[in-house]
């Protein structure tokens, strides 16, 4: 026998509204929760994940870690983060291609055109000379994950979790009826504003 929560889940799935916090997170940390003006990157508390060239020593850890594909660098850093937040292509790629102008990164070409990235000993000097910033850098995601995964938050989590199911596995019902929209769009306005009283 299924509990309420289980069976929303299953039926939001179905119809094709599940709900996943996590993909709420990298909503908010791509900037769609920093209202109007928000930019892509800035995390929970409005500072960024990275702070601009911080990219370029992250990747250049991962890369004396071991070589890596630009996808691979991509999947470590959302790995990292448990799926709540990966850094777009369109800023790993430049990224390496800037490492390599600059002699810290080489590529070579593997059969079917992937490139494989790997660090010089430029690199692994440079990365030495900025080992403060790197440590820095790393502390801050190491301190970000325990946060977000503290058990608290994950509690909080769920919460969450059960209030997306619950509204979008009713979705296609709430659409059809503009009455219970409204009492439903009133209730999560007014949870909304009861939290931001509660934070302020």
């Amino acid at each position: 026998m299924c509990h309420h929560g289980q069976d929303s889940e299953s039926r939001g799935r179905r119809k094709g509204f599940a709900f996943d916090p996590a993909s709420v997170m990298g909503f908010w940390w791509s900037g769609g929760g920093a209202g109007s003006g928000g930019h892509r990157g800035r995390g929970p508390r409005g500072g960024r994940i990275f702070e601009q060239g911080d990219l370029k020593y992250v990747i250049l850890q991962l890369l004396e870690e071991k070589p890596r594909h630009g996808y691979d660098i991509i999947k470590e850093l959302e790995d990292r983060f448990a799926g709540t937040y990966s850094p777009s292509p369109g800023t790993v790629y430049p990224t390496l291609s800037m490492l390599e102008d600059m002699g810290y990164a080489r590529a070579q070409t593997e059969e079917g055109g992937r490139k494989i990235y790997e660090i010089t000993e430029e690199g692994k000097a440079y990365l030495e000379e900025n080992r403060g910033t790197v440590t820095d850098i790393f502390d801050r995601i190491a301190d970000l994950g325990s946060s977000i995964f503290s058990t608290e938050m994950m509690a909080l989590n769920q919460a969450f979790k059960r209030l997306g199911w619950v509204t979008y596995s009713n979705a296609p019902k709430l659409s059809r009826d503009a009455d219970k929209l409204k009492s439903v769009r009133d209730i999560l306005e007014r949870a909304a504003a009861e939290i931001e009283a509660a934070l302020a």
